[in-house]
């Protein structure tokens, strides 16, 4: 239960992080255009590398760490210490070599000194500590109040293609906000320690370790970006990050579930119950795969709708992105069940970064002919062929300690049910075509609806386990 409960709160805030951009994106969209929106994607991918060298895989290590130390209170303060040291001196020195860069930097000097601020915020963000105690209480509700405050200030301030930089400004303002409120907890979460018992560098080879993963990580999240910026424009950059946002808000949901997962299964990979590790690995993956498939079959559905809808009408080559790039709700969705809620809690990290490795040499070798040839959706397809490669490497090395027949037992009926609310949703796009905003708004909240009702009907139908253990939990809580 304590599980589902922090389920619930993480996958409440992060549908509070989808809802939000649904209301803000189409209005920043519109207000500082295409042009706009490509300055930030540059800039912020940009920016992105020297927060990844700042951080140095500190967020999943002190995750961990702190899941395996928690029994014990002075040793997991001691730690909580050590780490964030160690994180504010990388931060430091990664600001260090970001002002070298600015020296040299030929364009937008003034945006990346407003990004650089995500880079100062990196320093102070220690939600690691507590997604590690799994108190996700606290990291949503100071998180929920800061994105609703952005959000106003959004709309407070942000009124033409020149407040371009204000936009920048407020979400990494925000940023630095969110930050900041986690630390007056600390008071009441550790304990005293003495600042000679502090050996911050004892943990600088374990995060190096989880560096290398995540800068493969980062080579194809962001790299698609700077190379589109770089071979073709900041405007197609900025397509390809309206369609990579519309995807990741849905993405946001499927992934709720790993953050909460990675304590909870350290923890008990700590005390030896490795059959309760494997056990929660399966119901996880059966999860994340029954609400996946439908999230990837709807939007793939309609998402040339969507697309010009959300944004504007300049932003029209965004809704064939988004309908190339929606598989990937599948694949990161497994992947991260695999990856973050297995492999890493369980301290199986040649795995992890083999496969992430792999996926940015598939993703760097394509992505150059790919843009060459076919620009916004050559960057999507190197995305795709990337997720596939992390997702199908991870599978084939955990198969004989995971329950992989277990796993997939219900993936055909999803699939299937899937499938079919695919023709009845895209059917109904293609049969009504409606005129104005309003009309366009409103058929699509159908669509929507008749997607899920088509899906819900089809698992009634074929009833995968799920929809039992389902049963279980209602009864449990009511019962309470």
């Amino acid at each position: 239960m304590k599980v589902i409960k922090n389920y619930l709160y993480n996958a409440g805030y992060q549908l509070l992080a989808v809802l939000l951009p649904l209301i803000t994106a189409p209005y920043v969209s519109r207000v500082i255009g295409a042009h706009g929106i490509g300055i930030n994607t540059a800039t912020n991918s940009t920016i992105q590398y020297f927060i990844l060298l700042g951080s140095i895989g500190i967020g999943f290590y002190g995750n961990r760490e702190i899941a395996y130390l928690r029994s014990n209170k002075h040793d997991m303060s001691r730690a909580f210490w050590e780490i964030q040291l160690l994180k504010i001196v990388m931060v430091t020195f990664s600001y260090g070599a970001f002002l070298v860069y600015l020296a040299f930097c030929p364009v937008y000097k003034e945006y990346m000194l407003i990004q650089s601020i995500n880079l100062v915020a990196a320093a102070f963000d220690i939600s690691w500590l507590y997604m590690g105690l799994e108190d996700f209480k606290k990291t949503v509700l100071r998180n929920t109040m800061v994105k609703l405050a952005s959000a106003a200030m959004i709309f407070l301030f942000v009124k033409d293609a020149g407040d371009t930089w204000v936009y920048i400004f407020v979400l990494a303002i925000s940023v630095l906000g969110g930050n900041l409120t986690l630390w007056p907890y600390i008071r009441k979460t550790l304990v005293k320690v003495d600042f000679k018992e502090l050996h911050p560098f004892r943990h600088f080879k374990p995060t190096v370790t989880l560096f290398i993963p995540q800068i493969a990580t980062q080579v194809y999240l962001v790299l698609n970006k700077t190379m589109l910026w770089a071979m073709v424009s900041s405007d197609v950059a900025g397509f390809y990050d309206r369609s990579d946002t519309l995807v990741k808000l849905v993405l946001t949901i499927v992934t709720a579930t790993g953050t909460v997962m990675l304590p909870h299964v350290a923890h008990a990979f700590h005390e030896g119950d490795i059959k309760a590790v494997n056990d929660m690995t399966a119901d996880s993956f059966d999860f994340v795969s029954c609400i996946a498939i439908p999230m990837f079959a709807g939007l793939a559905a309609i998402g040339q709708k969507l697309a010009p809808l959300f944004f504007g009408p300049q932003f029209k080559p965004v809704g064939m992105a988004v309908c190339l790039e929606a598989i990937v709700i599948v694949l990161i969705g497994w992947s991260n069940v695999v990856g973050q809620q297995y492999l890493l809690p369980t301290d199986r990290i040649k795995i992890y970064t083999g496969s992430v490795v792999a996926g940015a040499i598939v993703n760097l070798i394509l992505n150059l002919p790919f843009i060459y040839l076919w620009g916004l959706h050559g960057a999507i397809m190197a995305t795709v062929s990337s997720e596939v490669v992390v997702t199908g490497y991870q599978l084939w090395h955990v198969r004989k300690d995971l329950d992989l027949k277990k796993m997939f037992h219900n993936v055909p009926k999803y699939a299937f049910a899937g499938i079919i609310m695919f023709i009845v949703v895209n059917r109904i796009c293609i049969v009504f075509s409606p005129q104005t905003t309003l009309q366009n708004i409103i058929m699509i909240s159908l669509e929507i609806a008749a997607g899920v009702a088509t899906y819900a009907f089809g698992l009634l139908l074929l009833r995968p386990t799920i929809l039992f253990k389902l049963k279980d939990i209602i009864t449990k809580v009511r019962s309470k």
